[in-house]
């Protein structure tokens, strides 16, 4: 497929739809932003697209939990719509807010057989930072899924977090190793070294140092760090004294999404 349409959905409070839509066509996509009421009026619109995003923001304020309003609002009126659509072989991506949301409507982790929006089964959740406060800093990650189709393997990356509930939890320490051992783990926070520690490297203390998630299909991506604020070299912030000026990390997640659509679907 050589046209790749791509849709990014948002709502009240969210604020980087505009800078994801750069971000995929950028990479080479035909984008829209399309607010989910008009997704809940016509489903079927979504038959159109091959790549689905959940940006960053505050949609509707965070006002009972983070991205918590819009997970009902898909559950309740979109979960046979987005299920077709990863069903169908194509591709979801939940960034920060859109993390929070993938998570609490069930989408993610997405074990084996339990794939699909579901309220009630929720075996990871996402907190408040350990901190207490918005972390705003950038962070490196280490990709740690052999199974996802967003990441380039072995290439540890640098992206910014804006965030007030990062913090990644399981519901028990069954759940975490099953994360691990079925490969749903998509990043890690680590140094600039690929290390483990503690804050900042650990920028929220979520569980096992986990940035980010994928589902048993490796075509569902959800991550706390924004890939679309690092989409060109200028917006890192010693960007004058790169080596390498090849290209931003973030882009990375956009060209690998845009080119497995082309050569998949």
């Amino acid at each position: 497929m050589e046209n790749v349409k791509a849709i990014v959905m948002r709502a009240a409070g969210v604020n980087c739809d505009l800078e994801t839509q750069f971000a995929l066509e950028k990479a080479g996509a035909s984008a829209e932003r399309v607010h989910i009421n008009r997704v809940i009026e016509n489903p079927a619109c979504l038959d159109e697209y091959q790549i689905l995003v959940l940006p960053g923001g505050f949609s509707y304020g965070d006002d009972v939990a983070a991205g918590k309003i819009l997970a009902n609002q898909i559950v309740h009126h979109l979960a046979d719509a987005l299920n077709k659509f990863v069903a169908d072989g194509k591709l979801l991506l939940g960034i920060c807010n859109g993390f929070q949301i993938l998570v609490k409507t069930g989408i993610l982790p997405g074990f084996e057989g339990q794939a699909g929006a579901n309220l009630i089964d929720q075996s990871v959740s996402i907190t408040n930072n350990d901190s207490g406060k918005f972390e705003d800093r950038w962070i490196h990650l280490e990709p740690s899924s052999e199974k996802c189709v967003f990441i380039n393997q072995g290439q540890r990356i640098y992206l910014p977090i804006a965030h007030g509930e990062g913090k990644l939890v399981t519901q028990n320490a069954a759940i975490l190793e099953k994360l691990k051992s079925e490969g749903h783990v998509a990043f890690r926070y680590v140094d600039a070294d690929g290390g483990f520690g503690e804050f900042p490297v650990n920028p929220n203390g979520s569980t096992d140092s986990i940035a980010g998630l994928t589902d048993s299909t490796g075509r569902v991506l959800g991550l706390m760090p924004h890939p679309e604020r690092y989409v060109h070299n200028t917006q890192h912030p010693h960007w004058g004294r790169l080596k390498d000026r090849s290209e931003a990390d973030g882009m990375t997640i956009f060209n690998n999404a845009v080119n497995y659509v082309r050569k998949n679907l």
